[in-house]
């Protein structure tokens, strides 16, 4: 019983944080400037964060020296440029990264 409690809980809980903006700004009220602010800039700082926090633990002191995570972030950024598509430049990344970490370094 507890287990039906627990995702009946959590189902809930993400359906109200689904349709909670909806219930806010929906209509024709006009959205806030702050919320619309925030809708720009924070894909580009979650993005940034995430970048950072995948790359913090990278030794430049000892063999490899980061090769395998340079050489994947390269990939993507290559990638992005010339297919303009997330999932085949973060996928070709990931692929590139995964091969170069089992097989090569």
């Amino acid at each position: 019983m507890y287990d039906v409690i627990l995702i009946a809980v959590i189902a809930l809980v993400t359906a109200v944080t689904r349709f909670l903006p909806f219930l806010i700004f929906g209509g024709k009220r006009k959205t806030p400037a702050l919320i619309l602010y925030l809708g720009k800039v924070l894909p580009c700082a979650i993005l940034g964060m995430l970048v950072i926090y995948c790359l913090k633990d990278i030794s430049v002191s000892s063999f490899p020296f980061g090769l395998p995570e340079l050489l994947g972030v390269g990939a993507v950024a290559l990638l992005h440029i010339w297919k303009r598509n997330n999932l085949i430049s973060i996928g070709g990344g990931t692929v590139l990264y995964m091969i170069l970490v089992q097989f090569v370094f």
